[in-house]
């Protein structure tokens, strides 16, 4: 039997991290047994639709390298299922539990089921619906539903629990007394997310449901829904929640959720799937690197956590500075050529763009933060009045002066023989230390730490650097 699972978000925004999660996880599995994932995109409810929100869901995906092997073919890739399309299907089924009498008509309206939930609410009884249109004649419920505004609702059967086996949490029983008579079809002809749901998974032959623990209670509503149709169910993998820090469930209320918010600070696409993977899930051993090929030979069903997983910007950021240090060269600068184009900064010079890439990706956590590291190399240093007066003091003019006279015998040196005249500069003036570095390397790059003085001459070149060393004198 062919693995396939399905990644179903909404159109209700961008991507969350959760949601990213999920998709990953559905897609690590596929590919570490050979199956196949695909989209599909839950748009029965109208009134919550974003506009651009697929378009802005499939760019990011693109993003992250992360692609899905079934659907509707659109330009030679596959694009999504659109539950909005799909309607005649949910139709035909509906009609299936109508005439088996798993479902039925509900005419209340909102004001009733308001008023009822409030006296359940009273005598702290379960909130569900009181079932008073279950009780109305058959043939005068059709009749009605030719003329009047209703909703389809599941009969929930009077067994006295719902079993289901999940992956993560083993064994889960439920009361079929807690459960509501769930709608399944909505006044407006659309389904609900419960109905189309299993409907689409059955007829889609999707095997395995990875999603998160937030949908595990209405699990049991699918569960009946399989069982009405005498259809197998699939396999249930229920992901652990995702925590802030102080244990509270991730929310936008607590900062950036989106995964294009993340990319756009400068996070790498390799780093944020990397760090995703690990929110609930364990490799093998102690790696915490992983590439997205790795991923997918390393992950394993049974490493999925139960307990929930700390989103942590904090180690984030030190992955993201692991991936800046550690992947080619060619790969960050062309992450970074379009920040480095924003801020003004000039890429056109492949040699010099390549040395400050070089230079900053070693000691930032982001793409954006190299601007910082960068930009002295492009534009003429600022100094603040403290700085200005170091420059000034006598030591600093015996160290610059000398410095740049010597810089300046030849248009060619080499960083051994940098190194050389820093000694010497040292030996001549007799300044040693950071009063040595300091005022070089504020004349050179307006900032008494930095890059060493070979490096911030090899970037910029002799030329520039003995400019730069006169004008301080």
């Amino acid at each position: 039997m062919e693995v396939k699972v399905r990644f179903a978000p909404s159109p209700t925004g961008h991507l969350h991290v959760g949601g990213l999660r999920t998709a990953l996880f559905n897609y690590l599995y596929a590919k570490k047994v050979g199956g196949k994932i695909v989209l599909r995109i839950e748009d029965t409810d109208q009134s919550r639709k974003v506009e651009n929100a697929v378009e802005n869901l499939i760019s990011t995906f693109e993003a992250l390298q992360i692609s899905f092997d079934e659907g509707p073919v659109q330009g030679g890739d596959y694009g999504p299922y659109f539950q909005s399309e799909r309607l005649p299907i949910y139709n035909e089924q509906i009609k299936l539990l109508l005439e088996d009498g798993k479902a039925y008509p509900c005419f209340c309206s909102a004001e009733k089921l308001e008023e009822a939930r409030k006296k359940q609410s009273e005598t702290k009884q379960t909130i569900k619906y009181n079932r008073q249109c279950l009780k109305l004649d058959a043939a005068e419920a059709r009749k009605r539903m030719e003329k009047e505004p209703h909703v389809i609702r599941m009969k929930v059967p009077g067994e006295e629990e719902v079993l289901f086996y999940d992956v993560v949490r083993e064994r889960v029983a439920i009361r079929c007394e807690e459960l509501d008579d769930q709608v399944l079809i909505k006044s407006d002809g659309f389904p609900t997310y419960h109905f189309a749901n299993v409907v689409d998974d059955h007829l889609m032959g999707i095997t395995h449901v990875l999603r998160g623990e937030e949908w595990l209670p209405s699990t049991p509503k699918h569960v009946i829904l399989y069982q009405f149709f005498n259809w197998k169910q699939p396999k249930f993998i229920h992901l652990p929640l995702l925590l802030n820090p102080d244990k509270s469930k991730l929310s936008k209320r607590q900062g950036d959720v989106a995964v294009e918010d993340y990319l756009n600070k400068g996070f790498l696409p390799e780093t944020l799937i990397n760090f995703v993977a690990l929110l609930g899930w364990h490799p093998k051993n102690e790696q915490e690197l992983f590439g997205l090929a790795e991923l997918e030979k390393e992950f394993s069903l049974k490493r999925i956590n139960k307990s929930g997983a700390v989103f942590d910007i904090e180690k984030l950021k030190w992955m993201n500075s692991q991936y800046l240090k550690n992947l080619p060269i060619e790969t960050i600068m062309n992450y970074a050529e379009p920040v480095f184009k924003a801020e003004g900064l000039e890429t056109t010079d492949v040699g010099k763009f390549q040395a400050v890439v070089e230079n900053a990706r070693k000691r930032v956590d982001t793409i954006h933060e190299m601007i910082e590291h960068s930009t002295p190399f492009y534009t003429e240093v600022q100094f603040s009045d403290e700085d200005k007066n170091l420059l000034r003091n006598e030591p600093s003019q015996k160290v610059v002066t000398f410095f740049s006279k010597k810089l300046s015998n030849k248009s060619n040196w080499t960083e051994a023989e940098i190194k050389i005249l820093v000694n010497e500069t040292a030996e001549k003036t007799g300044v040693k230390g950071k009063d040595l570095y300091a005022p070089l390397r504020l004349a050179l790059f307006g900032a008494a730490h930095g890059p060493d003085i070979p490096l911030l001459i090899d970037i910029l070149g002799v030329d520039e650097a003995i400019n730069r060393l006169k004008v301080q004198i």
